[in-house]
């Protein structure tokens, strides 16, 4: 079973990621950054069944409801035990990779938005991860873009070209044009694959988490299924490594996917917080899973 729903997402400085906190509106509760306005809320649509694809193939979600880009947020816990996935104590930790078009000088005056030293850990520590990637940071960080989309531990899915927003408002984003948006999903995906990088996944996560109906329905012609999440770590703009791994840990449940991020400038303290993450959740039960894995369960 598939859980489906909207979620909302938060931007500081007119440029983060989905460094979204989704209880700000939606059904979770946390507390997002006091200079963040209110996320736009919209119905959740309804739950899509997941497309059939090979076992060598990323699954997709079936349409959603008139035909529109599908959502996916977390897998339904109590897996049964001869699934896929195994056991229901699976989780997903993504990380988007952000980058706007327009942060190449400061990219060259030596701010970082990559974060080599968190890759490093997910490596060491053996955690199969998701990471969510403009195409800016892509056409900035090639060589690693490649290396993480080499590596059979690691997919890449979509975070669009430059981390404008795909409804308005949302958290002061500059917005992509809604003839356009299919257009930009395509440019993140090409500019991903021209650095040589082979496991990209067809998933696209909204800038911000943010989107409406005309977003879905003008995504819907790329075949990707939008994918959110239900557990928000709080990473961005943290400083305080203990108390993002802390969210993190009473967020998590059986099926759950989380969104933290590959940004040191933005997100300082996130390898540090997953070195506590990932120990404390092995000893609950828990396994590791790449978005791919966790939606074919």
């Amino acid at each position: 079973m598939i859980v489906l729903t909207a979620l909302g997402g938060a931007v500081l400085s007119g440029a983060l990621t989905g460094c979204a906190d989704p209880g700000a509106t939606r059904s979770r509760a946390a507390v997002p950054p006091a200079a963040s306005p209110e996320a736009p809320t919209r119905p959740a649509p309804k739950p899509s069944s997941p497309s059939r694809a090979p076992e060598s193939e990323p699954p997709v979600l079936a349409p959603g409801p008139a035909g529109l880009t599908p959502v996916f947020e977390r897998r339904a816990e109590g897996a049964a035990p001869g699934s896929r996935s195994g056991s229901g104590k699976v989780v997903a930790l993504t990380f988007d990779a952000d980058m706007t078009a327009d942060q190449g000088p400061r990219a060259a005056n030596g701010e970082h938005f990559d974060n080599p030293g968190l890759i490093a850990s997910l490596r060491e520590l053996k955690i199969p991860s998701t990471v969510f990637m403009t195409g800016r940071w892509a056409q900035e960080y090639p060589a690693q873009a490649r290396s993480i989309g080499t590596d059979p531990l690691f997919e890449i899915a979509n975070h669009s070209f430059s981390h404008y927003a795909f409804s308005s408002p949302c958290y002061g984003l500059p917005t992509v044009g809604r003839a356009d948006m299919r257009g930009d999903v395509d440019r993140a995906f090409a500019a991903i694959r021209e650095t040589g990088a082979r496991n990209v996944v067809p998933y696209f996560r909204f800038p911000g988490g943010c989107y409406d109906d005309a977003a879905l329905k003008a995504l819907a012609p790329a075949g990707v299924t939008a994918v959110q999440w239900d557990v928000v770590s709080g990473d961005a703009f943290a400083t305080d490594a203990d108390a993002v791994a802390e969210q993190v840990l009473d967020g998590v449940r059986p099926g759950s996917l989380v969104v933290m991020h590959c940004t040191r400038s933005a997100a300082p303290v996130t390898e540090e917080a997953v070195r506590r993450i990932v120990p404390e959740l092995r000893e609950r039960g828990f396994r590791f899973v790449k978005v791919s894995e966790l939606m074919r369960g």
